[in-house]
């Protein structure tokens, strides 16, 4: 047993408070709140927090795509978010997010430009869900002008495609996202074991 909280405490599913015990960690938590993003400054040292644009938030039908990866039916109701992240005033991060529909009816653009911590520890506030794993895949890619403009880079620069879905408890698919980085200032990290 003692193992086995160590082993969740490691990858801070688990969050241990001296003197107090051992709890479920949320997104909230400061060592949590940013375990899925792995673009750090190329000089090192901890990233600022990044600055949030919602470009847009709807209502749409799922692709085959982005149904197959919530294990959703295709044309079942998602909800779709387009953002921007910079990082010193620079957009560094394109994202477009789609959640299950019936799950997260109700979130606005402005609930999401609002939130000023975490978009995980938002999940688990307003709608009762906590990623506890993803999975991704990378790739090397170059932007469509659309992509580019909002990037502020040309057509010509490589961006790095990550495309992750994450987990609840159960392996219950409940977020699919896509983000493009810049990466001529920052890296993506990522630590095995």
């Amino acid at each position: 047993m003692r193992k086995a909280i160590d082993e969740l405490a490691a990858v801070h599913l688990l969050v241990r408070r001296q003197g107090r015990g051992t709890f479920v960690a949320t997104h909230a938590e400061q060592q949590v709140q940013y375990r899925f993003l792995r673009l750090t400054p190329d000089q090192g040292g901890e990233a600022p927090p990044a600055e949030r644009r919602i470009m847009e938030c709807k209502r749409v039908r799922a692709t085959a795509e982005v149904a197959r990866a919530l294990a959703l039916s295709s044309g079942e109701p998602v909800m779709q978010v387009r953002r921007v992240l910079a990082f010193e005033g620079v957009p560094t991060i394109l994202e477009d997010i789609w959640l299950p529909g019936a799950i997260f009816k109700g979130l606005t653009a402005d609930q999401m430009e609002g939130n000023r911590g975490p978009t995980y520890a938002m999940f688990e506030n307003d709608f009762g869900i906590r990623m506890v794993r993803a999975r991704e895949k990378l790739r090397a890619v170059l932007p469509d002008e659309a992509q580019a403009a909002l990037l502020e880079v040309t057509t010509a620069t490589p961006l790095l495609c990550v495309e992750r879905t994450s987990l609840t408890y159960g392996e219950v698919p409940m977020e699919f996202r896509r983000g493009y980085y810049r990466t001529d200032s920052r890296h993506y990290r990522n630590e095995l074991s």
